[in-house]
């Protein structure tokens, strides 16, 4: 499960990035709004430009953009960016073969987390950062 920010904040930033898209933004101007440290905003926006959402350029009058289109950027997109690992990982070691609950649950557990894991990611699919910045009051 998350155990993290790291997913919410990266969601923050985009939104912002969006609702201010013609200028870019400093990190310290992203930390201001989320009221985080600007290393932690960098780190976040690190892994958004690994995966090309967003760009950054140098100088005066630099900083951070949307390097794609807020419609285009769903909610799933960033949370699988930011949460690469399953969201229900099971014990990493394998139960007891001789016992018929630990024969069994990591498939039983599996087949239902599969389940729970789509529905989550289509939830979250269906909404985008143009969604949210047309909802910003």
């Amino acid at each position: 499960m998350l155990s993290n920010s790291r997913y919410t904040v990266a969601i923050h930033i985009l939104t912002l990035l969006a609702y201010n898209e013609t200028e870019a933004l400093t990190s310290e101007f992203i930390a201001s709004s989320v009221n985080t440290n600007p290393v932690v905003i960098r780190r976040i926006l690190a892994s958004l430009r690994k995966a090309g959402i967003v760009s950054s350029q140098g100088g005066p009058g630099g900083g951070w953009c949307l390097a794609e289109r807020p419609e285009q950027v769903t909610l799933r997109h960033i949370y699988r960016i930011m949460n690469p690992d399953a969201l229900f990982p099971l014990h990493p070691a394998e139960p007891n073969q001789n016992c018929p609950v630990g024969r069994s649950i990591q498939e039983l557990l599996t087949k239902r987390f599969v389940v729970a894991q789509r529905a989550l990611e289509d939830s979250l699919g269906a909404a985008s950062i143009a969604d949210l910045v047309k909802e910003v009051s």
